[in-house]
């Protein structure tokens, strides 16, 4: 959502997002879908792996670090975390 409103992707890429999570029964998960990439973490709801998504405002360099939250995943989550300054 923040990447959306901050102008760091489209309209029209939501609203793909949005049909595409729609036709899985996970409609309110098309923000999520913006750093959600793998099959996995789209049908399951979680994320699984980190990813990164770097864009820039007229006064800031922006990189938001999606990392997952679930204990299964806590490696991941420590990569992700370590990257954040």
């Amino acid at each position: 959502h923040l990447i959306y409103k901050c102008g760091g992707i489209d309209q029209r890429t939501i609203e793909k997002f949005e049909k595409e999570a729609e036709e899985l029964g996970k409609k309110s998960f098309k923000y999520a879908w913006v750093l959600d990439k793998l099959k996995a973490e789209r049908e399951r709801g979680i994320t699984i792996d980190i990813a990164l998504w770097k864009f820039e405002t007229p006064k800031y360099m922006v990189t938001v670090i999606d990392a997952p939250g679930h204990r299964d995943f806590i490696k991941n989550m420590i990569t992700g975390t370590s990257q954040a300054d």
